[in-house]
């Protein structure tokens, strides 16, 4: 709305860091995650504004999978919903948190690959994917129960045809948005996300804090704003671009 036109231009004169989810956000959701990829009218733009304001990416993946993705050094790039992007003894710590979640992913690997579960494991995290699933709600119900009775230590949230698994002590995308705007020493902060994830940002977010939920598949969404879908990024960048000429 016009209302929110203004108010994204007010924001981007308050010097904010601008973070950005990943899939779904920058990247078109695709049934493989191996084959996401920014589209070009995003990235130009993407690339244009990192040269004038930081950006951060914030993101399920691994930093090195985000990082390749990039023709560009972003200022800072977390992974694994949080948890990575903090100190290596932080990480070690998360990778030993998962080992009982390994191995019992590992024991029921061929039982979940009959029902069209890819396994994803990133070290700080853990995902399993049900996209390619002939038969979803068989899916989920044989991710739930290798899942069901893991430790309090472990957390599990869905997703976007996605289950992860985490610490539950580690940092959500909340938490690492709040430290990195506190490093900033600047309250300032534009945050666009897709996924249940992102609802600890929007949950988390002050006045200082410009909040977009990308797709309307999530009523009860706590972001301040909302796009119709991934089509609509462009549009944005542009609207952030143009007050770098104000």
């Amino acid at each position: 709305t016009p209302d929110a036109e203004a108010a994204l231009a007010r924001a981007m004169q308050g010097e904010p860091l601008l973070a950005f989810d990943f899939d779904g956000t920058l990247a078109p959701i695709v049934p493989v995650p191996e084959d996401a990829r920014i589209p070009t009218a995003v990235m130009w733009r993407l690339q244009r504004l990192a040269e004038r304001w930081p950006v951060a990416i914030i993101t399920g993946r691994t930093v090195d999978d985000v990082r390749k993705r990039l023709p560009f050094t972003p200022w800072r790039i977390v992974g694994s919903h949080g948890a990575e992007g903090g100190s290596e003894a932080a990480l070690a710590q998360a990778r030993a948190a998962l080992d009982v979640a390994r191995s019992r992913l590992h024991a029921a690997r061929q039982a979940l690959q009959e029902h069209g579960v890819l396994l994803e494991d990133k070290d700080a995290s853990i995902a399993l994917h049900y996209r390619l699933a002939s038969d979803r709600q068989a899916a989920v119900h044989a991710i739930a129960q290798v899942l069901s009775g893991l430790p309090p230590e472990l957390a599990v949230f869905g997703g976007k045809m996605v289950a992860n698994i985490v610490p539950a002590w580690a940092h959500d995308k909340g938490k690492a948005l709040a430290e990195m705007v506190e490093e900033r020493a600047n309250r300032a902060a534009v945050f666009v996300g897709d996924d249940v994830n992102d609802e600890s940002v929007f949950a988390r977010a002050d006045d200082h804090w410009f909040t977009i939920r990308v797709g309307q598949d999530y009523p009860n969404s706590q972001a301040k704003y909302l796009l119709d879908g991934t089509a609509d990024l462009p549009r944005l960048l542009d609207m952030m671009l143009q007050a770098a000429t104000r």
